[in-house]
């Protein structure tokens, strides 16, 4: 799940909540030259304007053009990370998604997670747990002797589901550790290339279909547009040049030729 250069690009000017005219004027870089890093059709970034970029946000070269995922440290040593054989072999193997999993424990909440479930794990609050039971337990059949209530009594009921079950306990605030945090993942992810789009396929697909039918254009123009929109390129950005390439190109399929015939023979 990678962001792309210009995903980069864009969220490191918004942490510092700047303007594209604001980037400019401190980078000294044009504020046209900077847009169009952030832009979807964005095609090259110069060595200058990378070096000066990745030097104002403070990151490296590698960060900016996806090369790593590390903005500030690229000469970490291994052996200061403390990670076992068995993590290293992991993020090797390329079974998990490692920019995922950083950010993942990158998030504020992660140190609350993974106490809880030391907690647990580790049976600190263990001997905590019993005694409260114990207690309950106590409690119980004082009031069992003295009041003697039925078999079916809600009070014994309630006596009875005071009892604290630590596996449940647990499981329930690493539950609650856990949605917090992907939901704030699932916020910061929205809008990116790699999230899921807001329209489903099937509104694009009629949306498409809708704009399609309404184009007023030759067999071949037609087909273009489909085209375009089937490989996200934007129909409206192509010159007259572009255009005319593609539809040459488009000519040669048997595909239109037997459809562009057919639509033009009388029915006997």
């Amino acid at each position: 799940m990678a962001l792309t250069i210009q995903e980069r690009l864009k969220d490191l000017r918004v942490e510092r909540g700047l303007t594209l005219e604001q980037l400019a004027e401190q980078t000294n870089l044009s504020k046209s030259a900077l847009g169009s890093y952030e832009a979807e059709d964005f095609k090259d970034i110069s060595h200058y304007a990378l070096i000066k970029l990745a030097k104002f946000y403070g990151v490296t070269a590698d960060y900016l053009l996806g090369l790593s995922e590390m903005k500030r440290h690229p000469n970490a040593d291994l052996a200061d990370l403390r990670l076992s054989d068995g993590m290293i072999d992991l993020l090797r193997s390329g079974r998990v998604d490692n920019a995922l999993l950083c950010e993942l424990a990158a998030h504020p909440d992660f140190v609350k997670l993974l106490a809880d479930i030391q907690i647990f794990v580790e049976g600190i609050a263990a001997m905590q747990v019993q005694n409260l039971n114990a207690w309950v337990d106590v409690a119980r059949a004082e009031i069992v002797e003295k009041y003697q209530p039925r078999e079916h009594d809600q009070t014994a009921y309630l006596l009875q589901a005071a009892h604290i079950d630590e596996g449940d306990y647990f499981s329930s605030r690493v539950h609650k550790d856990i949605d917090i945090i992907m939901e704030d993942m699932r916020q910061a992810h929205r809008g990116r290339s790699d999230s899921a789009p807001k329209k489903s396929v099937i509104e694009e697909m009629k949306q498409d279909l809708e704009e399609v039918a309404s184009f007023k254009g030759s067999r071949l123009e037609q087909w273009l547009l489909i085209y375009c929109k089937q490989n996200h390129l934007p129909y409206n950005r192509l010159t007259e040049e572009e255009k005319q390439w593609l539809i040459r190109i488009g000519s040669k399929s048997d595909f239109l030729k037997s459809h562009t015939t057919q639509r033009g023979k009388k029915r006997k």
